[in-house]
């Protein structure tokens, strides 16, 4: 199976970050879940994984080539990049394979921009083990200082050689247009947007954002791309998500008739499951989605999704039962994608 899954990614182009020689694959492996307790209850009420079963996640996901690693310095305090670093540490064979996102988080409260980013990136590469990262992301747009600020804090490491690429998470259309004005005066390009997106939440659609990508060469990165589990057949109305999981967070008795227009596609293309048609349906919209994966059948199952193609019949059937997402005061704050 894995020779198999090494194969199907093998055909699939890899999606340039502008400016850089960095290729990423048409679908990556977010991290989150990594050493965090409050979502998803690593060490808490999620006793099925640990460091070895992410060990086991992380080496059947780089055999299905799936080589790009997406965290933050938020994700369990930086529990997660400590978990990277000590895998690619561990891992010399496939080292240099890996490309690698992480993201500073802009509290209204770092005044002094450029210093807080410094210091917080070279953190993460203490705890990532690394001499610089691949893709620096601004974690959402909550700072109070202006764009220009932003870009200024962003090309020292740039220049510095620290960060590769640059990108941005949760901007809206105007937030990136204006970054991307800013980074472009200092000649810097903006590589990529990590946005909320999937079946329950197709707002970049009609707002604006994924038109914007595709004109300025914006990479989409979709987080949370099965909902945080909803759109992958495990929950039921009886049977909903544990812990605090607040996106996409429609009452599963309305989210039950979009996992059976998913099983139905599914069907169609060989048995192929939920979690598979839905993040199919994101690499068919072009973008490149990032589910996680704890162990190794859910990172078997990523991979699953790849290797094929939705139908325009299927992406349209599925476009009719999905959602525009919510806009709870929370996501309004700093959810702007």
């Amino acid at each position: 199976m894995a020779d198999m899954s090494v194969q199907r990614l093998s055909d699939e182009p890899l999606i340039p970050l502008r400016g850089t020689d960095i290729g990423v694959p048409v679908m990556g492996l977010g991290t989150w879940a990594w050493g965090d307790k409050a979502t998803w209850g690593m060490n808490s009420y999620d006793r099925s994984y640990d460091l070895k079963t992410i060990g086991e996640a992380y080496a059947r996901s780089v055999a299905a080539g799936i080589t790009l690693l997406d965290t933050a310095e938020m994700y369990g305090k930086g529990e997660s990049e400590r978990i990277i670093g000590k895998l690619l540490a561990g891992d010399p064979a496939h080292r240099s394979r890996i490309v690698v996102a992480t993201k500073f988080m802009p509290f209204p409260w770092k005044v002094n921009l450029s210093a807080a980013l410094m210091a917080a990136l070279q953190a993460s590469l203490r705890r990532l083990q690394m001499p610089w990262v691949h893709l620096y992301q601004i974690h959402g747009p909550i700072s109070l200082r202006s764009h220009r600020a932003m870009a200024a804090a962003l090309a020292a490491p740039h220049r510095a050689g620290l960060i590769k690429a640059v990108g941005v998470s949760n901007y809206s259309e105007r937030e990136m247009r204006a970054l991307h004005g800013e980074l472009a005066k200092l000649g810097i390009p903006l590589a990529a947007n990590q946005i909320e997106y999937s079946l329950l939440r197709t707002m970049p659609e009609t707002n604006g954002l994924l038109h914007a990508c595709r004109e300025l060469g914006v990479v989409v990165l979709a987080y949370s791309p099965l909902a945080q589990g909803r759109l992958t057949g495990k929950y039921t109305a009886s049977n909903p998500p544990p812990g605090s999981r607040q996106f996409s967070d429609y009452p599963m008795r309305e989210i039950e008739p979009v996992v059976a227009e998913l099983r139905r596609v599914g069907e169609r293309h060989g048995g192929k499951t939920p979690a598979q048609v839905a993040l199919n349906w994101l690499i068919c919209k072009g973008t490149v989605p990032i589910p996680g994966a704890k162990n190794a059948p859910q990172a078997e199952q990523n991979a699953g999704a790849l290797g094929w193609r939705l139908s325009d019949d299927d992406v349209r059937a599925l476009d009719r039962v999905s959602k525009p997402g919510l806009r709870r005061l929370m996501h309004r704050v700093w959810q702007h994608g």
